[in-house]
């Protein structure tokens, strides 16, 4: 079966949520499972239509996934695309899921009229910045955080 990339459903939690603690792991991070939670319910609300997220499928399996939210910007009139988090299972890496979750989101935020797409990664992610350098721009701006 080809790549299917969909975007996320209530049938998907069990498969999400391990997506989403590998995730966590690979950046050494841990959250309380009510904002786990809290998260998947967001990415699947009415009330939320900016949260959003899809899964990659492989041969039917889940082994990617992708959220990204849309905001308002200020140097900008429409509005722009964070592409907050993106995980593909490690036994496939290197097989374009990655590039296919962002893609998507690209072609999602295209149609929503949102041409600006933009994310952030951790220096010491040298892999996944291989495949961010040929798909993106590195910008020079530094995060600081409260």
């Amino acid at each position: 079966m080809p790549l299917e990339i969909r975007p996320l459903m209530q049938a998907d939690k069990a498969e999400w949520h391990r997506l989403w603690t590998a995730y966590l792991t690979f950046y050494e991070s841990t959250l309380p499972e009510e904002v786990s939670n809290t998260t998947f319910e967001r990415l699947l609300s009415a009330d939320h239509p900016d949260q959003n997220a899809r899964l990659a499928l492989l041969d039917g399996r889940a082994v990617g996934l992708v959220h990204y939210i849309y905001h308002a910007h200020n140097w900008k009139r429409e509005r722009v695309c964070y592409l907050q988090d993106l995980y593909a299972d490690p036994d496939v890496r290197g097989q374009g899921i990655g590039r296919a979750l962002i893609e998507a989101v690209y072609a999602e935020a295209d149609a929503n009229g949102t041409p600006s797409v933009y994310w952030m990664t951790q220096e010491f992610n040298a892999t996944a910045r291989k495949l961010y350098d040929r798909i993106a721009t590195l910008t020079p701006f530094i995060k600081y955080q409260r």
